[in-house]
């Protein structure tokens, strides 16, 4: 009985070390978990601050690049996606519009007209779906007849880029890829085809 007891006593000793050093390290490795994902946290929330405090672009800077992935049907030469850049070369007529959009209404005709007016290796033009739900803007699209390329802003990513103030908003940019002109509110037919004139002559 003494024996046992002191074998189980010696065999206790032994173990325990073992068992604290395991437990350390469990401890050790879940304090770096949780370290790395408090550093995680704070980078996202440290690009969300640069992001929001970024600059309204303006007329005569860089237009912000983004890349698109179109609405099916709605794509520009049959690609499914494209970006800024890609159109370099071409004056770009990009409008901002939400189905829930009374105003967006007040301008659809003109921005279809005017597309049909120019040729697609000059002048593109690209509508942009604010905090929109897909089926809501394939309807709406079809109601109007759009035929010029259309695709859905995921997350309101480049809608924060150009920091819109609302919708419709349209922005003309230029084929250096600066932006020539920015309109808030329904734009009509006479001052769209005025800007992409300006913008094809490498005007403002």
């Amino acid at each position: 009985m003494t024996d046992t007891m002191k074998v189980s006593e010696i065999e206790s000793t032994e173990l325990a070390p073992a068992v604290e050093t395991t437990a350390k390290r469990g401890v050790r490795w879940t304090a770096v978990a949780m370290w790395a994902v408090a550093l995680g946290v704070l980078a996202l929330l440290g690009w969300g601050l640069i992001q929001a405090n970024a600059p309204r672009p303006e007329v005569g800077e860089v237009a912000p690049p983004f890349t698109v992935e179109f609405f099916t049907g709605y794509e520009w030469q049959g690609q499914p996606s494209v970006a800024l850049e890609d159109l370099r070369g071409k004056v770009v007529v990009l409008n901002f519009w939400a189905s829930w959009c009374v105003e967006c209404r007040y301008e659809a005709d003109v921005l279809e007209n005017a597309s049909r007016q120019y040729a697609p290796d000059e002048v593109v033009f690209l509508g942009v779906a604010y905090a929109d739900v897909e089926p809501n803007s394939l309807a709406y699209m079809q109601e109007f007849g759009v035929s010029y390329p259309h695709a859905p802003d995921l997350g309101t990513r480049i809608s924060n880029s150009y920091e819109i103030t609302g919708v419709p908003e349209t922005f003309v940019i230029g084929p250096d890829g600066k932006i020539v002109y920015v309109h808030i509110g329904p734009i009509n037919q006479t001052t769209l085809n005025r800007v992409i004139a300006q913008a094809m002559e490498g005007g403002s």
